[in-house]
């Protein structure tokens, strides 16, 4: 492979790849992506679309949203990527719950969301208000994606209106700057960021291990038509202790405790609901989450029945037949990324708190910004 030098090498087309590319391409510069799969197949296209604001952990994260939710609106135009649909509708049927939203509504991170009795969000979204609802949020910032279109839509954007070049079916064996040694010969860039996605053995496996990452399963669902449109995409009482946004609430405590009563083994394997819904009216559905070095790649029906369950219990709607069935992996760790610098010109960058399509876009234009050390 004969190359030119580019400005910029960007290890991984997943979406912090993409996100990082388009940062760099904004400022004029060459970039080229590599990547070892023919199309995108990790975790930015198993998971919801859902880029949500709401609820995502108060400060830099929660900043990050916003920002990435705005590039998003402005990307999906240009890249004809279909945005589903707006908002989130969060029904909950505890009181302990109840007192979470309303502490969260009286936050900043509450602007522009509004808290409702149960009869008053039954009254506008009379399909998925449960009769146990007792409070409900709704939140105008969310936005949904089908994820198996916009991945690619992206790239392709990214070539035709920046040039950004793509080389794919391509690992990258060594990172020896200028140069990065492929399986397809030699690309040379003046910097490069390497965005592994959950693979932490290949490339600066120690700077991974050394921040604690490891790899997290998920379970989703593709189920069918519902026989109604869903007024926006749903969360629920165990959405509450799992998103930093409500979990680090004082008010939280109670609604831990009394879940772990409830919903013990819901809250061991990492289930919370997000339904969502594809154009063809289908629902989208999951999740869970198990942590380990290698994931088994084998879903639990029991997993997907605590799923299901919870469905049925926020919305008082019975679950349509399950269409598909499915499981992903991405990079988790104790902190909500990790940005390190191996060498002066390169930065490995990860998102590692299960939220790139909420986060990813403003997190790339963090990573050339460091790369290029602005303050």
């Amino acid at each position: 492979m004969t190359e030119r030098r580019y400005d910029v090498a960007v290890v991984g087309a997943g979406i912090v790849g993409l996100a990082c590319a388009l940062a760099a391409a904004r400022r004029g510069l060459s970039v080229v992506v590599i990547d070892r799969d023919a199309q995108a197949n990790g975790a930015s296209i198993r998971n919801f679309g859902f880029v949500t604001v709401t609820g995502q952990p108060r400060g830099k994260v929660w900043s990050r949203a916003h920002r990435s939710r705005a590039i998003w609106d402005e990307a999906a135009r240009e890249a004809d990527v279909p945005v589903l649909q707006r908002g989130l509708w969060l029904p909950v049927r505890r009181l302990e719950a109840a007192a979470v939203l309303e502490a969260f509504t009286a936050t900043e991170m509450g602007e522009g969301c509004r808290l409702m009795t149960g009869e008053e969000a039954r009254a506008r979204a009379p399909q998925i208000i449960g009769p146990q609802t007792v409070a409900a949020m709704w939140s105008p910032h969310e936005l949904r994606v089908d994820s198996r279109i916009a991945i690619p839509r992206l790239a392709a954007w990214l070539a035709d209106r920046f040039g950004v070049a793509f080389r794919r079916q391509t690992a990258v064996q060594t990172v020896e700057p200028p140069r990065l040694v492929t399986s397809r010969g030699v690309v040379e860039a003046e910097r490069i960021v390497v965005c592994p996605g959950d693979d932490l053995v290949s490339l600066f496996p120690d700077q991974m291990a050394q921040a604690g990452v490891t790899r997290c399963k998920l379970q989703m669902m593709r189920l069918a038509s519902p026989g109604f449109d869903l007024p926006a995409p749903v969360m629920s009482d165990l959405g509450l202790v799992r998103y930093g946004g409500y979990a680090a609430l004082p008010e939280a405590a109670a609604l831990r405790a009394r879940l772990e009563a409830e919903q013990g083994q819901a809250l061991t394997n990492g289930v919370h609901l997000i339904a969502v819904q594809d154009a063809d009216g289908a629902l989208v559905m999951g999740d869970s989450h198990h942590d380990a070095a290698t994931p088994d790649p084998f879903a639990s029906e029991a997993v997907d029945q605590l799923i299901l369950d919870e469905w049925r219990a926020a919305t008082g709607q019975q679950a349509p037949p399950v269409l598909q069935r499915w499981t992903g992996t991405y990079a988790r760790g104790p902190q909500a990324d990790l940005i390190a610098a191996p060498h002066p010109a390169v930065r490995l960058a990860l998102i590692t708190a299960g939220n790139g399509a909420s986060t990813g876009f403003a997190f790339g234009e963090e990573v050339i910004a460091d790369l290029f050390q602005e303050t």
